[in-house]
């Protein structure tokens, strides 16, 4: 099936902690976009998220940082999504060198990785395409 994903830069305002750290519920909160853009594709309709099965924080994210969400469903029912999602480091500052200088990552770093459950009520599908291409 099909995956979406987007790239976002974390930004002062993300950094509800000390040192700069990203609350865990940007990274959820982008995982919500991607889903939405995965049911829009698939149904043709926002639907809704009903609930999460798993999520797991494997690495801390700061303000600076590029992060790269994705998600694809991998089942469906009659009106449900289940997802998987896994967001990725893929671009840090390093205020060491200077206040401007960054660094793409050779090996993006896994942030995060939830699965979960979204509907899509019957009335509301417009696509029939039932493999989400």
């Amino acid at each position: 099936m099909e995956t979406v994903m987007i790239r976002l830069r974390m930004s002062n305002a993300d950094a509800n902690y000390g040192g700069n750290l990203v609350d865990g519920a940007r990274i959820m909160q982008l995982f919500g976009d991607v889903a939405t853009e995965l049911l829009i594709r698939r149904d043709g309709d926002e639907g809704l998220f009903v609930a999460y099965d798993s999520v797991e924080f494997t690495a801390p994210v700061y303000a600076g940082d590029f992060i790269e969400a994705s998600g694809r469903i991998v089942s469906e029912g009659k009106t449900s999504r289940k997802m998987t999602f896994e967001a990725y480091k893929v671009i840090r500052p390093c205020p060491d060198i200077s206040d401007s200088a960054a660094e793409v990552l050779e090996k993006p770093i896994l942030v995060c990785m939830a699965g979960g459950t979204c509907v899509v009520p019957s009335d509301r599908q417009r696509n029939n395409n039932q493999s989400g291409e």
